[in-house]
């Protein structure tokens, strides 16, 4: 398994109060999912201040994910707006892995109506908890997300892809 602790170098002296610039990086909701963080999820895999620059790596769920600009763009925004100047670079290696997604992050899609990654075959309803549930399509409202019904329940839900 990786290591999916963020490296940080604080940005704020350890007396001052508030969050550190990593904190404030982590906590940017994921636009496609605006009940888990981009911390939640894993996708920041380090901060750095070097003066009056930040850099900030991240990892996007897949290659290709079309949130991963705005992710870009909501980083640089909440950096500038901590007093940095922000350089943001997109690392694809080693791949984002559902490994990455923390325990908040899992409790928070299962509260959102969305099945934490696991084991296919044993998909739990995050409503009723119920495993009668059947794969209605690979395909969710977002490419990393499948859909699913509850034969208990009869609600639908949807499953957010292991990788």
């Amino acid at each position: 398994m990786v290591d999916q602790s963020l490296h940080c170098q604080h940005a704020r002296p350890s007396s001052a109060p508030g969050p550190t610039l990593a904190e404030v990086v982590a906590e940017i909701e994921d636009p496609e999912l605006p009940h888990v963080t981009i911390g939640d999820l894993g996708i920041v895999r380090s901060v750095t201040v070097e003066g009056e620059r930040a850099v900030i790596e991240l990892t996007p769920t897949y290659t290709g994910c079309p949130a991963t600009e705005q992710i870009r763009d909501d980083v640089e925004a909440a950096v500038r707006a901590a007093g940095y100047e922000p350089e943001i670079r997109i690392a694809i290696s080693p791949a984002w892995t559902t490994d990455w997604i923390t325990e908040r992050g899992r409790q928070r899609l299962h509260d959102a109506g969305i099945a934490p990654p696991g084991a296919l075959e044993m998909v739990a309803c995050p409503r009723c908890g119920s495993r009668r549930t059947r794969m209605v399509s690979w395909f969710g409202g977002t490419a990393c997300k499948a859909s699913y019904t509850c034969a208990a329940c009869g609600e639908p839900f949807e499953l957010f892809k292991a990788i």
